[in-house]
């Protein structure tokens, strides 16, 4: 959905979750919802994770923490901490 529903800065996959720097996107009547978006990445990977597995069943954790980054420092702090933990 990058550039669609939301802008995707930076994004690090963990062995059981995810962390996105991201901005949803506007859209009529508001922006895009943050769950909703994120409830069709899940899904989407979910699943492609699984086929390429050979299992089934769940691969993410249920709950999302969301927190809004207030200026540029913030900004930046959040970036460099995902940029600095690839798996």
């Amino acid at each position: 959905w990058d550039g669609r529903r939301w802008d995707v800065f930076a994004a690090v996959v963990m062995p059981d979750h995810v962390h996105v720097l991201t901005r949803p996107l506007p859209k009529e009547g508001g922006c895009w919802d943050l769950g909703v978006v994120l409830h069709s990445v899940k899904g989407y990977s979910a699943h492609r994770i699984n086929e390429s597995r050979g299992r089934t069943g769940p691969v993410w954790q249920d709950e999302r923490y969301d927190r809004w980054v207030r200026d540029e420092d913030e900004f930046v702090e959040k970036w460099e901490y995902i940029a600095g933990n690839p798996i």
